[in-house]
């Protein structure tokens, strides 16, 4: 059975590896293409956007896709609606490949803001050293609130965009464990941290790290994305396909 996973995450990655020795399914992993240099994958891959809607159709009736698995980043709303949209359009099967959020825990000292504009703005007017774990999108978003001083750790450097005038950029791939976070918050006398709620477990050191200092983390909530079947785990997708792929043969 051809299958399309839209990837981008760990999980994606871990079901890549999966679906890659196994012969009921002929799949190709869809990166969008954001970093320069994506890390190498198991399975056949294809680098960039469809085109909208109407783009991933004909790329799903062009390759003959038999089943979707979303499997992109929490707060990639637009893509999850996109490929919503198409199957609907083409009348395929979709998995959304889910990841749990994280939870404050004992200790934690979270500001729940619902943007990236609100956590610029929640810093407030006294200086502050803040630790970016964002991505490299929003950063010029933080230009706006000059006054601060930004450590922002990312893969690609960003290019040709205003970004806020007291910015150090640290490019590096994850996942980091909680020694490494804790000494590079605690060398870089960080105030606090600002994060985006990816769940998993690759990047929580970051977050266990500011407990154990102590410091407060602004948590971006996660956008309203759009669903197909839910599945928890590779595994769980994994079963998904097969239960599809015996519907569609008649076993």
């Amino acid at each position: 059975m051809r299958v399309l996973i839209l990837g981008g995450t760990t999980e994606a990655a871990s079901l890549a590896r999966q679906l890659a020795g196994d012969t009921r399914f002929e799949a190709t992993l869809s990166l969008a293409g954001r970093t320069s240099a994506p890390a190498a994958q198991a399975l056949p891959t294809r680098i960039g956007g469809f085109g909208g809607v109407d783009g991933l159709v004909r790329y799903l009736e062009a390759e003959k896709i038999e089943a979707v698995v979303d499997a992109t980043h929490p707060y990639a709303a637009q893509m999850s609606a996109h490929a919503v949209a198409a199957c609907r359009q083409a009348g395929l099967p979709l998995a959304s490949l889910t990841r749990a959020p994280w939870t404050e825990q004992a200790g934690d000292c979270w500001q729940h803001v619902s943007n990236t504009e609100s956590a610029a703005m929640i810093l407030g007017d006294t200086p502050r050293r803040v630790f970016l774990t964002i991505g490299r999108q929003e950063l010029p978003v933080f230009a706006a609130a000059p006054q601060h001083r930004y450590l922002a750790r990312l893969i690609d450097a960003p290019k040709g965009e205003r970004l806020p005038p007291q910015l150090v950029l640290l490019q590096a791939r994850g996942p980091f464990d909680l020694a490494a976070e804790t000494a590079l918050m605690r060398d870089e006398r960080i105030d606090v941290v600002v994060s985006k709620n990816a769940g998993g477990g690759p990047t929580y050191a970051k977050i266990a790290a500011a407990r154990a200092l102590g410091l407060p983390v602004v948590m971006i909530a996660r956008p309203d994305k759009p669903a197909g079947h839910i599945v928890n785990s590779p595994n769980e997708t994994v079963q998904w396909l097969d239960h599809v792929r015996r519907s569609l043969r008649g076993v």
